[in-house]
């Protein structure tokens, strides 16, 4: 009997699977018309933020500016002359910082952030300022003209800085702890 069971009991649930219905396939196929709405909207930010970067810069013509490959501007306000050393990864930074608006409005200003210590290539930062610190050595002062795609992107800083912000940022770099020491 308990044969007989086991048997009908297997019967059963095989042929309930054999008949099984297929998958519902979906009902809207993706054009791609959103991602391309979104590479268009991009290209218009950039578009409008170059030209505010262009107008200050010509408003500076005592400041010369270098385009860097990451998309963003700078400036050496003070350089130093007496430390020939770049940071490289694994070395220690220590900076201070002042945030303004691209119209000249005080976002962050000096002391108000406190000085920061940053392990080159080891740690999360703005994507702007983890490639522009690599360019000052012990002592230097510049001014970055920050695009919102290399600042805070689409998200802010959750403070004081809105999303899809050109910022300009200036650093001054105190000391750096090269890894060798």
């Amino acid at each position: 009997m308990k044969k007989i069971s086991l048997i009908t009991l297997l019967s059963i649930s095989m042929l309930s699977c054999a008949d099984r219905e297929e998958a519902r396939r979906p009902v809207s196929h993706g054009s791609g018309s959103f991602l391309k709405q979104s590479i268009e909207i991009g290209k218009e930010l950039v578009s409008e933020e170059e030209q505010i970067f262009d107008s200050i810069i010509q408003a500076n013509p005592d400041k010369e500016y270098f385009l860097s490959q990451k998309g963003y501007w700078y400036t050496i306000l003070e350089e130093s002359e007496t430390n020939d050393h770049l940071p490289k990864a694994g070395d220690l930074v220590y900076f201070d910082s002042e945030i303004y608006s691209v119209t000249g409005d005080t976002i962050y200003r000096k002391g108000e952030l406190k000085t920061r210590e940053y392990m080159v290539d080891k740690e999360e930062i703005i994507i702007g300022l983890r490639d522009g610190l690599k360019r000052l050595k012990k002592g230097d002062k510049a001014e970055f003209l920050f695009p919102s795609h290399v600042a805070y992107g689409y998200i802010g800083d959750k403070q004081r800085i809105g999303m899809n912000v050109p910022i300009v940022y200036t650093v001054t770099i105190l000391d750096i702890k090269y890894k060798e020491e």
